[in-house]
């Protein structure tokens, strides 16, 4: 037996900021990245509010944000007694108001709120999952936040707002996207509701993340990756993740590499680690080669048997790479030799401690992390 739980309300198309004129009379604490207050589409956003709220405003979001950030931004609500929670923007924004609602509500200081998300990135899934990743600046490590308080109850998923995205942002977190869908399909929690959920994200990002990626102004691959990010998360939020996502969130916070770039130069060699291919091409790990099949199948790969399924599913991902422009290893993206030879164990150690890694079809340990990371590099 298994339970499935959806949770976030959600509000879909061109035009959904809409929604935002239903709140009157509220005390909101609005966390946004500090781009979109620069650039005054903040203001426009939220002149979507009534007048009759009472909102206070926390931009000074930074990526992968510590914890400093989260003590900050509740301290930004002044005694406020916040009915709303609004946060306004990427993976990174979205996650650092998750991680305030939730400290804030375990001190008793928002005990009444809701929370928003109003996503303006197509990648990371966070508006609708029980997941936040948060920074200890310190210590050099990324702490995932899971609990299901955290699950926004309303997301408004405008298509207008990533119209603008830059081209190399666009291809990081539809990478991301894909990363989150193969994961989820493949975990040891999959069921048929997260499979229906991955597939469908799958394919819309190999359909339309390279439209998206080539005319950022191109409406239908801007919506259609929207919903597929937003479509991976639920399957990821139902079905966790696995060793991609371990290994990049331990990697990530040593080379600093954006997140979904990070998922994508990994992503080959994880898939060929879980499939058990060894240098002879035969896969040994053959449950896990059957799905990796099923996913190149149903990107249109003849994919006759699991070993050629696993081969042509990683000749699709290089061949988006290569649409995209992204780099396809770690050397290639800039880490120097000298930083990956001094963190590279430290890496696989907390790799293995990663709650997404507990999912992965194949348990791991560190020396395999290593030789994964080897060939990442």
């Amino acid at each position: 037996m298994y339970k499935i739980f959806y949770k976030t309300e959600l509000y879909v198309g061109k035009g959904a900021l809409e929604q935002l004129k239903v709140y009157k009379d509220e005390h909101i604490l609005v966390v946004a990245d500090p781009f979109l207050k620069e650039s005054g589409q903040l203001d426009k956003m939220l002149a979507y509010l009534d007048s009759s709220n009472d909102v206070a405003v926390f931009t000074e979001i930074v990526p992968d944000p510590p914890i400093d950030t989260v003590v900050a931004g509740i301290q930004a609500a002044n005694g406020r007694r916040i009915s709303i929670v609004l946060a306004i923007g990427g993976g990174s924004a979205i996650d650092a108001a998750k991680a305030m609602y939730y400290f804030a509500h375990q001190q008793g200081l928002f005990p009444d709120a809701v929370l928003v998300t109003i996503p303006t990135t197509s990648g990371t899934g966070s508006e609708v999952t029980e997941f936040s990743v948060i920074t200890d600046a310190e210590q050099g490590t990324k702490y995932p936040l899971v609990s299901r308080e955290i699950l926004p109850d309303v997301a408004i998923l405008d298509s207008n707002l990533v119209l603008s995205l830059p081209a190399n942002i666009t291809a990081d977190t539809g990478m991301d996207v894909l990363t989150h869908a193969i994961e989820a399909y493949v975990s040891t929690q999959a069921t048929d509701f997260s499979d229906a959920l991955a597939e469908k994200a799958i394919k819309l990002v190999f359909d339309y993340l390279p439209k998206a990626y080539k005319n950022g102004q191109d409406s239908e691959a801007r919506e259609k990756m929207h919903i597929a990010s937003t479509l991976a998360g639920m399957a990821f939020n139902t079905a966790s993740l696995g060793i991609n996502h371990g290994l990049a969130h331990a990697a990530g916070a040593k080379f600093h590499i954006p997140h979904g770039r990070l998922n994508s130069i990994l992503m080959p060699h994880v898939i060929q680690y879980n499939a058990g291919m060894n240098k002879g091409m035969q896969v040994t790990e053959k449950k896990t080669a059957h799905r990796y099949q099923e996913i190149a199948k149903l990107i249109g790969c003849s994919a006759p048997n699991p070993r050629m399924g696993v081969r042509q599913l990683i000749d699709a991902i290089k061949s988006l790479q290569k649409k995209l422009d992204l780099p396809v290893s770690l050397r290639a993206y800039g880490v120097l030799p000298e930083d990956y030879q001094l963190y590279k164990q430290e890496i696989a150690e907390a790799t293995i401690r990663d709650k997404c890694t507990d999912t992965n079809p194949r348990v791991p340990n560190v020396s395999e992390v290593v030789s994964i990371l080897e060939n990442a590099f």
